[in-house]
Protein backbone atom coordinates (compact mmCIF):
# COMPACT_ATOMS: atom_id res chain seq x y z
CA UNK A 1 0.00 0.00 0.00
CA UNK A 2 0.94 2.93 -0.74
CA UNK A 3 0.81 6.76 0.74
CA UNK A 4 -1.42 7.74 -2.02
CA UNK A 5 -3.56 5.32 -1.79
CA UNK A 6 -4.26 6.01 1.81
CA UNK A 7 -5.10 8.94 4.49
CA UNK A 8 -3.80 10.12 7.72
CA UNK A 9 -5.41 8.86 10.61
CA UNK A 10 -3.60 9.87 13.27
CA UNK A 11 -0.19 9.10 15.20
CA UNK A 12 0.97 6.77 18.19
CA UNK A 13 1.22 9.35 20.78
CA UNK A 14 2.20 7.30 23.69
CA UNK A 15 2.33 3.56 25.03
CA UNK A 16 -0.36 2.66 27.61
CA UNK A 17 0.55 -0.63 29.33
CA UNK A 18 3.51 -2.74 30.08
CA UNK A 19 1.39 -5.15 28.43
CA UNK A 20 1.88 -3.23 24.53
CA UNK A 21 -0.66 -1.14 24.28
CA UNK A 22 -0.25 1.60 22.77
CA UNK A 23 -2.53 4.97 22.11
CA UNK A 24 -3.57 6.53 18.95
CA UNK A 25 -4.64 9.82 18.77
CA UNK A 26 -7.22 10.06 16.08
CA UNK A 27 -6.64 13.19 13.76
CA UNK A 28 -10.68 13.03 12.80
CA UNK A 29 -13.78 14.89 13.84
CA UNK A 30 -15.61 11.56 14.21
CA UNK A 31 -13.43 9.05 16.20
CA UNK A 32 -16.04 6.51 16.70
CA UNK A 33 -15.86 5.59 13.55
CA UNK A 34 -12.61 4.25 13.83
CA UNK A 35 -13.35 2.21 17.39
CA UNK A 36 -13.69 -1.62 15.70
CA UNK A 37 -10.65 -1.68 12.76
CA UNK A 38 -9.16 -4.74 12.21
CA UNK A 39 -5.94 -3.26 11.11
CA UNK A 40 -4.36 0.19 10.59
CA UNK A 41 -0.99 0.87 8.35
CA UNK A 42 1.73 2.74 10.62
CA UNK A 43 4.44 4.54 8.55
CA UNK A 44 7.52 2.66 9.68
CA UNK A 45 11.04 4.06 8.08
CA UNK A 46 8.97 5.69 5.19
CA UNK A 47 7.31 2.46 4.45
CA UNK A 48 3.31 1.60 5.48
CA UNK A 49 3.22 -1.36 7.42
CA UNK A 50 -0.04 -3.11 7.93
CA UNK A 51 -0.55 -3.85 12.01
CA UNK A 52 -3.16 -5.86 12.86
CA UNK A 53 -5.53 -4.62 15.85
CA UNK A 54 -6.32 -7.60 18.99
CA UNK A 55 -8.52 -5.08 20.53
CA UNK A 56 -9.27 -1.10 20.74
CA UNK A 57 -11.26 0.60 22.69
CA UNK A 58 -11.91 4.86 22.95
CA UNK A 59 -9.72 6.43 25.06
CA UNK A 60 -11.38 9.98 26.44
CA UNK A 61 -12.28 12.01 23.54
CA UNK A 62 -9.50 11.64 20.51
CA UNK A 63 -7.51 8.58 21.42
CA UNK A 64 -8.09 5.36 20.69
CA UNK A 65 -6.43 2.59 23.20
CA UNK A 66 -5.07 -0.20 20.46
CA UNK A 67 -3.43 -3.92 21.69
CA UNK A 68 -1.41 -4.82 18.05
CA UNK A 69 -0.75 -8.05 17.38
CA UNK A 70 2.80 -9.48 18.10
CA UNK A 71 3.29 -6.06 20.30
CA UNK A 72 3.63 -7.45 23.66
CA UNK A 73 6.00 -5.65 25.96
CA UNK A 74 6.45 -2.21 26.73
CA UNK A 75 9.76 -1.88 24.42
CA UNK A 76 7.61 -2.99 21.35
CA UNK A 77 5.23 -0.35 21.98
CA UNK A 78 7.94 2.70 22.19
CA UNK A 79 9.00 1.47 19.19
CA UNK A 80 6.18 2.70 17.61
CA UNK A 81 5.91 5.96 19.35
CA UNK A 82 5.56 8.42 17.11
CA UNK A 83 4.55 7.14 14.33
CA UNK A 84 2.01 7.97 11.93
CA UNK A 85 -0.98 5.71 11.18
CA UNK A 86 -3.24 5.24 7.94
CA UNK A 87 -6.13 3.70 6.04
CA UNK A 88 -7.29 3.04 3.01
CA UNK A 89 -8.84 6.00 1.43
CA UNK A 90 -11.74 3.21 0.33
CA UNK A 91 -12.61 3.58 3.99
CA UNK A 92 -13.57 7.57 4.37
CA UNK A 93 -17.01 7.68 5.00
CA UNK A 94 -18.94 8.55 1.60
CA UNK A 95 -19.76 12.74 2.01
CA UNK A 96 -22.21 14.03 0.19
CA UNK A 97 -23.71 17.72 -0.75
CA UNK A 98 -21.12 20.32 -0.14
CA UNK A 99 -18.82 18.39 2.04
CA UNK A 100 -15.94 17.00 0.91
CA UNK A 101 -12.63 15.68 1.86
CA UNK A 102 -9.58 17.68 -0.03
CA UNK A 103 -7.97 15.01 -1.64
CA UNK A 104 -11.20 14.49 -3.51
CA UNK A 105 -11.21 17.79 -5.32
CA UNK A 106 -8.06 18.25 -6.73
CA UNK A 107 -8.00 18.19 -10.52
CA UNK A 108 -11.99 19.38 -10.34
CA UNK A 109 -12.67 22.78 -12.22
CA UNK A 110 -13.24 26.06 -10.02
CA UNK A 111 -15.97 28.04 -11.79
CA UNK A 112 -17.53 31.21 -10.10
CA UNK A 113 -20.93 32.21 -10.85
CA UNK A 114 -20.14 35.93 -12.06
CA UNK A 115 -16.75 34.79 -13.86
CA UNK A 116 -17.38 31.00 -14.97
CA UNK A 117 -14.68 28.64 -15.20
CA UNK A 118 -11.29 30.07 -14.24
CA UNK A 119 -8.92 27.09 -13.39
CA UNK A 120 -8.32 24.05 -11.80
CA UNK A 121 -7.17 22.82 -8.39
CA UNK A 122 -4.27 21.39 -7.92
CA UNK A 123 -4.02 21.24 -4.34
CA UNK A 124 -5.19 22.65 -0.80
CA UNK A 125 -3.15 24.72 0.99
CA UNK A 126 -4.28 23.86 5.05
CA UNK A 127 -0.75 25.47 6.93
CA UNK A 128 -3.21 28.51 7.79
CA UNK A 129 -6.07 28.90 9.80
CA UNK A 130 -8.01 29.49 6.96
CA UNK A 131 -7.64 26.64 3.40
CA UNK A 132 -7.02 27.45 0.29
CA UNK A 133 -7.72 26.47 -2.89
CA UNK A 134 -4.55 26.47 -5.26
CA UNK A 135 -6.21 27.43 -8.45
CA UNK A 136 -3.86 27.39 -12.16
CA UNK A 137 -4.84 29.43 -14.75
CA UNK A 138 -2.51 29.02 -17.36
CA UNK A 139 0.84 30.02 -15.36
CA UNK A 140 -0.82 32.16 -13.10
CA UNK A 141 -1.81 30.77 -9.38
CA UNK A 142 -4.47 32.45 -7.59
CA UNK A 143 -5.37 31.38 -3.76
CA UNK A 144 -8.93 31.19 -3.13
CA UNK A 145 -10.40 30.95 0.17
CA UNK A 146 -12.43 28.25 1.39
CA UNK A 147 -15.21 29.60 3.41
CA UNK A 148 -18.72 28.02 3.14
CA UNK A 149 -20.41 31.32 2.23
CA UNK A 150 -18.46 31.06 -1.08
CA UNK A 151 -19.13 27.60 -1.41
CA UNK A 152 -22.67 27.23 -3.76
CA UNK A 153 -21.78 23.89 -4.76
CA UNK A 154 -19.44 20.57 -5.40
CA UNK A 155 -20.69 19.23 -8.66
CA UNK A 156 -19.01 15.54 -8.21
CA UNK A 157 -20.36 14.74 -11.39
CA UNK A 158 -19.31 16.74 -13.36
CA UNK A 159 -16.26 17.52 -11.69
CA UNK A 160 -16.86 21.17 -10.23
CA UNK A 161 -16.65 23.71 -7.60
CA UNK A 162 -19.04 26.10 -8.23
CA UNK A 163 -18.83 29.63 -5.93
CA UNK A 164 -19.82 33.14 -5.42
CA UNK A 165 -16.64 34.36 -4.92
CA UNK A 166 -16.39 38.72 -4.02
CA UNK A 167 -16.02 40.66 -6.67
CA UNK A 168 -12.33 41.44 -7.09
CA UNK A 169 -10.97 38.12 -5.89
CA UNK A 170 -9.75 36.40 -8.60
CA UNK A 171 -9.51 38.93 -10.90
CA UNK A 172 -6.60 40.66 -8.61
CA UNK A 173 -4.70 37.73 -9.69
CA UNK A 174 -5.50 37.89 -13.52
Amino acid sequence: MRKEECFYLGKIAKKFSFKGEVLIYLDTDEPELYENLESVFVDHNKHLVPFFIETSSLHKNDFLRVRFEDVNNEEEADALVGNAIYLPLSMLPKLSGNKFYFHEVIGFEIEDQRLGVFGKITSINDSSAQPLFEVLNGEVEILVPMIDHFLVKIDRENKKVIMNLPEGLVEMYL
